[in-house]
């Protein structure tokens, strides 16, 4: 470590110990996690636990898998939590299609101000709950349908339980949502994204072990494992590193005379991110591949033949499922991209502010050179994306590796963790800046 590194290590940590605020918002955020994690242990009322136990590790490879991954062993446990905020996350992409689609909607967003945001986020809200009845009605469908060699994962199947799973899973979804929210305003990073990385990081240990326990068999040899730690640690490296590029746009600002003095004439950067849709295509594509996977395992094999056949053909590293995963991670990332940044809205924006691109025409020509470098920057992120998520579903196919690897969790894992740490150095350099101020003595005639 340099002496400028360690010099500004020492300065953070200083800055750190006596930002009492901070400490506050993160001892928060670690109380909020550890309330959640303990919902997480308490099962749904009517719930054989060791039957579903059972019928959980024979589909765990399947969309049941993939959303115990993200809730941190709810649905193997089949807890209050079992949906976790996917209902919410759910809502918020649809809410946000009909605001692109919608014009009321539309108008609303972009002249509501922040009443108009909160009467969105309300109806993110009852799109959440409308999701969760739902989404609770068929999970407890498919528990009375579950059995394995000792019987019925449910106690008692009827009304009364599909009722009482319904109101149990709806409540906690809420309460998610609601502690999500707290995190969010009293804490530090995003609440929602935080419940997600701490779902997955629970797993880790119990992956690990996993991942050494094949080793002690002798499933795997120890130069693999060596070889896996540092592929991870380059894949974490190549995330990072995705994640912060971006294309700046240089924008030009008129001068304006006020008076005597002489405004504006300077440039600033207008940033495009490489990657716009974050974690978003990979999770839709898995869910989307997934789903026949996990129908044909509910219905242990006895459903309509052509749900059997695309199971088969769509298994973890079949060269269709390879190449169908990675078309749909490049869909989703030009379509929820699409969504996130309008070039016309953008161009328009800026020429009534006055700003252009040198070289470019104000209007429609600015907005079409926004259309062409948002394609080629959305193609490079999206085979990005792919890259990232296909070379440990090989890893998984061909060794075994726990599916906590995969390429959509080490995703999640790394942006709410460079997420969660630009804020709390944000905190600090807000604090050390008003301990600057205070420090410095403010004397003399104006």
């Amino acid at each position: 470590m340099s002496t400028s590194n360690y010099t500004n290590a020492q300065g953070n940590m200083g800055a750190f110990s006596k930002a009492k605020d901070l400490q506050q918002k993160i001892l928060f955020v670690l109380c909020a996690l550890i309330v959640y994690r303990l919902g997480t242990f308490i099962p749904i009322p009517g719930i054989n636990s060791e039957i579903f136990a059972e019928i959980f590790s024979q589909n765990k490879g399947g969309l049941l898998g993939m959303f115990d991954m993200f809730v941190g062993g709810a649905v193997q446990r089949m807890s209050i939590f079992a949906l976790g905020v996917m209902p919410y996350i759910s809502a918020s992409i649809i809410m946000s299609l009909l605001t692109h689609a919608n014009p009321t909607l539309s108008q609303l967003k972009k002249d509501g101000g922040e009443q108009g945001r909160q009467k969105i986020n309300q109806y993110t809200r009852y799109g959440t709950v409308l999701l969760a009845t739902v989404q609770g009605y068929g999970l407890s469908v498919g528990l009375e349908n579950m059995g394995g060699a000792l019987g019925s994962a449910v106690i008692e199947p009827g009304l009364f339980f599909r009722l009482s799973t319904v109101i149990t899973i709806i409540g906690g979804t809420i309460f998610l949502l609601w502690l999500g929210e707290q995190i969010t305003q009293r804490g530090i990073g995003n609440g929602i994204s935080l419940i997600i990385f701490a779902g997955i990081v629970a797993n880790l240990p119990s992956a690990i072990a996993g991942t050494f326990e094949l080793v002690r068999t002798g499933a795997l040899s120890p130069f693999f494992i060596i070889a896996l730690i540092f592929f991870i640690m380059l894949i974490f490296i190549f995330i990072v590193f995705m994640e912060r590029a971006q294309r700046r746009i240089f924008v030009q600002y008129p001068k304006r005379q006020v008076g005597n003095k002489m405004y504006g004439g300077e440039g600033s950067h207008m940033p495009l991110k490489l990657n716009m849709s974050g974690v978003i295509p990979a999770i839709f594509a898995s869910s989307v591949l997934l789903l026949p996977l996990t129908l044909s395992g509910l219905t242990g094999g006895s459903g309509p033949g052509f749900i059997n056949t695309l199971s088969t053909y769509l298994s973890h590293g079949k060269p269709l499922y390879l190449i169908l995963y990675l078309s749909l991670i490049i869909f989703f990332c030009f379509f929820y991209t699409s969504i996130v940044f309008n070039p016309q809205e953008t161009a328009d924006n800026l020429k009534k502010n006055g700003g252009f691109v040198p070289g470019i025409r104000p209007g429609e020509n600015t907005a079409q050179y926004f259309d062409y470098v948002l394609t080629r920057i959305t193609l490079v992120g999206a085979l990005y994306l792919g890259l990232v998520c296909i070379i440990p579903e090989l890893l998984i196919s061909k060794f075994s590796v726990p599916f906590y690897f995969g390429g959509t969790s080490l995703l999640i894992v790394v942006v709410v963790m460079m997420d969660t740490i630009g804020q709390i150095q944000s905190h600090l350099f807000a604090h050390q800046y008003k301990d600057l101020l205070n420090k410095t003595d403010f004397k003399g005639g104006l």
